[in-house]
């Protein structure tokens, strides 16, 4: 009966690290060959002003290529192009770029290779005093705004000491001229992915080597109110045969991200079509500290989508877009109902979205998550079976003790 039991939870726990195993081995195999460099094929007397760069990071697949172009020369702008080649190569009419004079000064050639393009553009940070305390700039009357920041107009660092070629990171950190940002930056990390992973850092954004990551903080700004609270707006740019719509995905399983359960993706896809081509990808939380805990988190609320009349004034986009792309933006407020910590306690916010092409990476449960579900569904069995066996052979036992008596 021992060597009976002692087997069937031998049995019982092999399933259950088998699939846990088998979960562990079921990543995203496929890497992407990255490299990044800045201001590509820019040489004198053409150049840009102090602190303004254009990155090119290069994702080289097996048969394909994705392009990654951050700049900071008007409203911050992250440009993403994917091309069925893998020679295809950025060109840029330096002087016109600069200039700003007219579209197609920066093209991926050869342009037929060209199948899909996006861009993530941050336009303005608004400031708000959340006098009664909502956290919700829809409902909050318009004398409660002050005048927004205007990304367009900001005057950014020097870039070259912040960009890693081993982790393909790159780091923007700018100021408003306004007595506010005296001691305080905005900043936005570009990260590119070789392969499938997971930031170790919160919320832990899944990624795929066809994503990349920008992680956006406000730190050190001195509030115009007693009780401000922010709101980020950004703006999405796109081919006009392309149509956009924000999907909330829920989970029960909040190990990577802790307390939250959801996760948004603002998706592009053809007109009359349900195939994704492109997405932006978020968890509804920001974060007051740099190296945050639990009680260092706070949600964060995403505007309805709308469309926008013209297309930013980012010279990524104007340079790369015709007048004809189609733009929509989204503001991104931080804080919760009857929050009693304000930006004022902390200097600082946080917030992390992905981008990429395809479609938007899914969490499955994790490997914690399927070894809870495997126990919790086979101890319960093995008890059953177990005691059912001991049952049968108790009455066998006792069957054949009786004594019957010849007749």
């Amino acid at each position: 009966m021992s060597v009976f039991k002692v087997n069937l939870i031998c049995s019982v726990l092999f399933v259950v690290f088998g699939a846990a195993l088998a979960f562990l081995g079921n990543g995203d195999k496929f890497r992407r060959k990255v490299s990044v460099e800045l201001n590509p094929g820019l040489s004198p007397p053409s150049s840009l002003p102090p602190g303004v760069a254009l990155v090119h990071a290069r994702g080289l697949g097996p048969n394909d290529t994705l392009h990654f172009l951050l700049c900071n020369l008007g409203a911050p702008a992250l440009l993403l192009v994917h091309t069925n080649s893998t020679e295809s190569a950025v060109q840029v009419n330096w002087p016109v770029f600069i200039n700003r004079s007219s579209s197609g000064s920066l093209k991926v050639a050869p342009e037929s290779s060209v199948t899909y393009s996006s861009a993530l553009v941050f336009t303005r940070i608004w400031e708000y005093d959340d006098v009664n305390n909502t956290a919700d700039p829809q409902t909050t009357a318009e004398s409660s705004f002050y005048s927004p920041y205007e990304l367009q107009n900001f005057i950014w660092a020097e870039l070259n000491a912040t960009v890693s070629q081993s982790d393909h990171v790159i780091t923007l950190c700018g100021r408003e001229k306004a007595e506010s940002f005296l001691n305080g930056s905005l900043c936005l990390k570009l990260s590119v992915f070789e392969s499938a992973g997971r930031d170790g850092a919160w919320p832990s954004l899944l990624h795929n080597s066809n994503s990349s990551q920008l992680h956006v903080w406000l730190d050190g700004v001195t509030p115009r109110g007693n009780h401000s609270r922010f709101l980020l707006e950004f703006q999405a740019v796109g081919d006009s045969g392309f149509q956009g719509r924000v999907d909330v995905r829920s989970s029960i399983d909040d190990e990577y991200t802790p307390s939250i359960f959801k996760v948004f993706d603002w998706v592009s896809l053809p007109l009359n079509s349900s195939s994704v081509w492109g997405f932006s990808q978020w968890k509804p939380v920001a974060y007051r500290k740099p190296e945050p805990l639990f009680e260092d988190a706070t949600p964060c609320r995403s505007s309805p989508l709308v469309s926008v009349s013209r297309i930013p004034q980012s010279a990524l986009v104007q340079a790369f877009f015709t007048l004809e792309a189609q733009t929509r933006g989204l503001n991104i407020s931080f804080g919760v109902d009857k929050d009693p910590v304000f930006y004022s306690d902390t200097n600082y916010i946080s917030w992390t979205v992905l981008m990429g092409m395809g479609e938007p990476p899914a969490d499955s449960f994790s490997t914690l998550i399927i070894i809870i579900i495997a126990v919790g569904l086979g101890t319960p069995l093995a008890i059953i079976i177990v005691g059912g066996v001991f049952v049968c052979v108790r009455k066998r036992m006792t069957r054949s003790s009786i004594y019957e008596p010849i007749n």
